[in-house]
């Protein structure tokens, strides 16, 4: 059980530590915590393309069933967004999800999910992991249901209600990566009226040898692939779908602060609200807001702080510069399959290419990048707290303005740009992420907080 640490993305590990005995524990922790708040409705498990996934699944399908719990489970591997989904449309007491996500293949996860549909929050988590223990089922006559379920149709008819896009005379190019996005994504996409060319859609538990990860390495065979095929649009989601990575015509990938801040421009033609970024998101996203009389919540790191100031704000979008975003009036999950059809409902009004170039054009360019540095979870506590003395006055020549502590530490400098230091949530590194309006400052930037960082790991 001590291998075993279960946070709010859930438990990771390769599959030399994550065993069938310790995912069953986790099962019995889930059903436990369940009994404890009094939910008795029935559980999804939701499993990806892995190929350990289903048999995990399975396996917690049968400890909760031994706790008397009906279970729903998939008939095949399935996006985290739509187990999420059918948590909500089919009432359930919660969802766990089998996936390790963007991760290799030597890897896996199970993640819970509660009956908000949204991320769990610690208090959840903590609790779970309180519960770890051996499982123990109820008498034969005791036990629930396992059952095989469709969650496409509720997903796809949700989706196209909240997203009201007609494709036609568009091609996307869809990128599956191997994962659980395949034949889900491209066929909403076509169901929407797309032409839609498919790569890497077929099943394979390795990911052709790579990790199901949507960012510009990995994502080469699509940017050609748009170029190609004169495409409207490429799309590419990570291993469960939860993520998104957008290609265009003329910048090849997209940025996902620029992305995001596309997005938000074409919900606010039709619609207003606040947005909810994290505090690692670009600043572009402040100054449309502005522009349309809305405010925006910045918040740590990790979309369950989204999703938590999403409800707390009813706000119209919240998104992360990692490629997560979802929007009012759907689950407070990251949905990479919906974000998919809502990409193409925008740039079937203005090319995402020419939505972008008029954004910076009013309200400035924006660069952004980071760098990871190696340090042991251990030291990252010492680190910060040997940071906050020495915080300068000024950064690659830019006087610090103000300091924001909301995740690790912010400095916004005086011409606008920022430079921000945390640790990583799921890695031993710490993480340095700059903006500014110049790839030249970007990287004097980036360089600066290096050199900031490196000393005192």
């Amino acid at each position: 059980m001590e291998q075993i640490s279960f946070g709010t993305d859930g438990w990771r590990a390769t599959l030399d530590t994550f065993t069938d005995e310790r995912v069953r524990i986790v099962g019995q922790a889930v059903a436990d915590y369940l009994g404890e708040e009094g939910f008795d409705d029935p559980v999804v498990v939701g499993y990806d393309a892995r190929e350990t996934s289903e048999g995990f699944a399975e396996s917690l399908a049968e400890v909760l069933s031994g706790n008397g719990f009906d279970v729903y489970l998939p008939e095949r591997d399935r996006p985290t967004p739509l187990v999420a989904w059918a948590i909500v449309e089919r009432g359930c007491s919660g969802a766990l999800m089998v996936t390790a996500s963007h991760n290799p293949p030597e890897y896996n996860g199970v993640k819970f999910i509660p009956d908000d549909g949204a991320p769990a929050l610690p208090e959840v988590t903590d609790r779970i992991m309180e519960n770890l223990r051996e499982p123990e089922f109820l008498p034969e006559e005791e036990r629930g249901s396992v059952e095989r379920v469709d969650l496409v149709s509720d997903h796809f008819a949700h989706a196209r209600e909240l997203v009201d896009a007609d494709l036609s005379g568009m091609t996307v190019v869809y990128d599956a990566m191997h994962g659980s996005g395949r034949g889900v994504t491209d066929e909403l996409l076509e169901s929407a009226g797309a032409e839609v060319v498919r790569i890497r859609c077929d099943e394979d538990p390795t990911f052709g040898g790579s990790s199901p990860e949507p960012d510009e390495h990995n994502l080469q065979e699509l940017i050609r692939t748009v170029k190609e095929e004169e495409a409207d649009l490429g799309v590419a989601n990570d291993g469960d779908a939860d993520r998104i990575g957008v290609v265009t015509p003329e910048r090849g990938m997209l940025d996902e602060n620029l992305f995001y801040a596309a997005i938000y421009d074409y919900l606010l033609e039709s619609d207003e609200g606040p947005a909810v970024r994290t505090v690692s998101t670009t600043f572009l996203i402040d100054r449309i807001a502005e522009a349309h009389g809305q405010e925006v919540v910045e918040t740590a790191v990790g979309f369950k702080w989204v999703a938590q100031a999403m409800q707390e704000s009813d706000a119209l979008i919240g998104g992360e510069e990692s490629g997560g975003f979802s929007i009012r009036g759907h689950i407070r999950e990251k949905d990479g399959v919906l974000m998919a059809l809502l990409a193409g409902a925008a740039a079937s009004e203005e090319s995402l290419d020419d939505r972008v170039d008029r954004l910076t054009a009013e309200h400035g360019e924006i660069h952004a990048g980071k760098v990871s540095l190696d340090c042991p979870d251990a030291e990252k506590g010492r680190v910060l707290s040997d940071l906050e003395g020495e915080i300068p006055e000024e950064v690659a020549g830019e006087g610090v303005e103000k300091t924001v502590t909301v995740d690790g530490f912010k400095l916004l400098l005086e011409d606008g740009s920022w430079l921000l230091v945390r640790p990583s949530g799921t890695e031993p590194k710490m993480r340095v992420y700059a903006e500014s309006s110049s790839e030249e400052k970007l990287e004097r930037l980036l360089e600066a907080g290096r050199e900031l960082v490196e000393p005192v790991i």
